[in-house]
């Protein structure tokens, strides 16, 4: 159960949503609410409680979990820093999710001294044009850049994100350029989820499948030039792209390379292990703790799973039997069921969910028909 490293109960990657706060309305947002529920955070006391239990966790493991601190947006929480500190010295590696529009060089300086060991920074277009309409702040783009700026001037790691709606899918390439030419280590590609604000973005700016397999597609071009650092978030049919494609074999590394690179803190933010992986990692390798302690396979799934006041968080990521019946590949639903891709893909449980109430459930976003769908005359 927990003697291999990428074991189906290795939590990898805990996002936090440290505050409900925010500085920006982002049209695609998973928040629901607003800045006045900043009063249900976690206290200081809650959270260092919560780091602390990270950190039991994963000495029970092989690695110990990356902490990425997100929101809302982390840098309106005033003891942000204080909690880095106390997961660093609980061995935790500590990363951050930010928009960038607050990061300035007296920011930038802390991020670097507090020992952050990677930024990831949301740009939803290469132009502002179409990443202000996204972000619903007039400014938003150039100060985003900025921030990327003081990052690369203090020598911080930082990656790009962005979520891809057909409002900016044409600017895929575009961004990838934008991310290089910035200094980017990493792209990170998110695919829309309807949860939240998102909600209301889906029915007028969600990827069809089609134009879902398209864009994966090209996502495997760009990522086979090895010049950045990729990954599909919320996209798991990637794996079967890639695999489709041939690329899998020349972008990773050895098993042992992977093995030292997660044991060296090497590219933390990135881990990705094609032997123990899947594209859907939700309760698999990740969790997410919303602003309240409330515990969900991930921040785009509203599946309460427990709340770390109340239940111990090893406890919650052994015992809860959503997550357990999440990491079986085997009962997933509809052609997911039966596709033969089914253990490195998994389909996004959210968007199943969101779609049906189901999250095991087929992959509502996924073109691909697997031949035994067809055979067993369920397509």
């Amino acid at each position: 159960m927990k003697d291999a490293l990428g074991s189906n109960q290795t939590l990898r990657l805990l996002f936090w949503e440290t505050t409900i706060k925010c500085n920006l309305t982002c049209a695609h947002c998973r928040r629901l609410e607003s800045d006045e529920a900043a009063f249900r955070d976690l206290s200081t006391a809650q959270a260092k409680s919560l780091i602390e239990q990270l950190a039991e966790l994963g000495r029970e493991q092989p690695i110990m979990p990356v902490l990425v601190f997100s929101g809302g947006e982390p840098l309106c929480r005033e003891d942000l820093f204080e909690m880095v500190g106390r997961a660093k010295s609980l061995g935790i590696v500590p990363a951050l999710a930010t928009n960038g529009t607050l990061i300035d060089a007296t920011m930038a300086t802390m991020i670097k001294e507090n020992g952050i060991v990677r930024v990831a920074v949301s740009l939803d277009g290469a132009t502002a044009e179409i990443h202000d309409k996204l972000r619903q702040l007039e400014g938003s783009f150039e100060r985003a850049v900025e921030g990327v700026g003081h990052l690369r001037d203090k020598n911080v790691p930082f990656q790009v994100n962005i979520t891809l709606t057909r409002h900016n899918a044409g600017q895929l390439k575009d961004v990838y350029e934008l991310a290089k030419s910035l200094g980017a280590i990493a792209l990170h590609i998110f695919m829309l989820v309807p949860v939240g604000c998102g909600q209301a973005l889906a029915e007028t700016d969600m990827l069809s499948p089609e134009q879902y397999e398209q864009k994966m597609l090209e996502i495997c071009r760009l990522d086979g030039r090895g010049q950045l650092q990729m990954k599909v978030t919320c996209g798991p049919h990637y794996e079967r792209v890639i695999r489709q494609q041939g690329l899998q074999q020349s972008r990773m590394g050895t098993d042992q390379e992977r093995i030292m690179n997660v044991e060296q803190g090497i590219s933390k933010f990135n881990i990705r292990h094609s032997k123990f992986d899947r594209g859907c990692l939700a309760g698999l390798g990740v969790l997410f703790v919303g602003h309240q302690g409330d515990v969900f396979p991930c921040g785009y799934l509203p599946v309460k799973c427990g709340n770390v006041l109340e239940d111990k968080l090893s406890e919650i990521w052994y015992n809860n039997q959503d997550l357990a019946r999440m990491r079986d590949s085997n009962g997933l639903e509809g052609k997911c069921g039966v596709c033969g891709y089914r253990h490195m893909c998994g389909g996004c449980r959210a968007r199943a969910y969101a779609a049906t109430g189901n999250y095991m459930a087929e992959e509502p976003f996924c073109a691909y028909i697997p031949p035994e769908a067809v055979r067993f005359g369920n397509w």
